[in-house]
C-alpha cells in the first residue's frame, strides 16, 4: 500500500469505528421493517454500483445514490450500509483491497458528509418547504457529491502518479459535468417518489416541518 492509501484507510477506519459506536443496534434487532429497509438499501447500492464504466483501470464512473441513502437512513446508518456494500464489492473482486481506504474516504464518507451537511444547514437556515427539501436536500447534493467524488479521485490518481494529468482530465475529470445531472436527477426523483408514496421510510423528512410549515 502507498502512503496515501495507508493514511486513507486509517482515517476511514477511525471515522467508521466512531460512527459505528454511536449507532443504536437494538432497532435493527427489534424492528422487522427496519431490517427490510437496511438490507434492501444494501442490495440497492450493490446493484447500482455494479453498473460502471471505465476506459482506464480505476477511472470508474457509476451512480452513487448516497444522497438518497443518507436522507432515508440518516448519517450513521448510511455510513454503515455504504461501508457494508463497499466491503462486499471489494470481497468479490470488483474493487481492490489496497483501495479500500481511498474508496471509503472519497466514495463513501465524503458524499455522505456533504449530503448530511447540506441537509442540516438547510433545515436550520432555509425555509422548510417541500420543494426546498427535494431540490436543496436531494437534487443539488446529488450533483455536488458526484463532483466531489470524481474530483477527489482525479486528485488521488494524479498525486500517486498512476496516470498523467492529460489522461485523467480527458478520460475522467471532464466527465464530471456529464455525471452530475444524472446523479442529481436520480436522487431527486428517488426522494420525490419516496416522500409522496412512502414518507415514513425517509428518516430526515417530516410532514410537520416540510408540509405543515411548523
Amino acid at each position: 500500500m502507498t502512503t496515501i492509501q495507508t493514511i486513507s484507510i486509517l482515517i476511514y477506519a477511525f471515522g467508521f469505528v466512531y460512527v459505528a459506536s454511536k449507532v443504536d443496534y437494538t432497532r435493527i434487532i427489534k424492528e422487522r421493517k427496519w431490517q427490510h429497509i437496511i438490507f434492501g438499501s444494501i442490495v440497492g447500492i450493490l446493484f447500482l454500483w455494479s453498473f460502471r464504466v471505465s476506459i482506464y483501470d480505476g477511472l470508474t464512473m457509476h451512480f452513487l445514490w448516497l444522497t438518497t441513502l443518507t436522507l432515508v437512513l440518516g448519517f450513521r446508518w448510511a455510513v454503515l450500509v455504504a461501508t457494508t456494500a463497499l466491503l462486499i464489492m471489494t470481497a468479490i473482486g470488483t474493487e481492490q483491497w489496497s483501495m479500500l481506504g481511498v474508496n471509503g474516504l472519497f466514495g463513501v464518507l465524503l458524499p455522505i458528509l456533504i449530503t448530511y451537511g447540506i441537509f442540516a444547514f438547510s433545515f436550520h437556515r432555509v425555509p422548510r418547504q417541500l420543494f426546498v427539501y427535494i431540490f436543496v436536500c436531494a437534487f443539488f447534493p446529488g450533483a455536488i457529491t458526484m463532483a466531489a467524488k470524481m474530483l477527489s479521485f482525479s486528485g488521488y490518481y494524479l498525486a500517486e502518479g498512476i496516470y498523467s494529468w492529460d489522461i485523467i482530465k480527458d478520460n475522467y475529470t471532464t466527465m464530471t459535468i456529464l455525471m452530475m445531472f444524472p446523479e442529481a436527477f436520480f436522487n431527486g426523483f428517488s426522494i420525490t417518489c419516496l416522500i409522496i408514496y412512502k414518507p415514513d421510510l425517509v428518516h430526515t423528512f417530516h410532514d410537520k416541518f416540510y408540509i405543515d410549515g411548523k
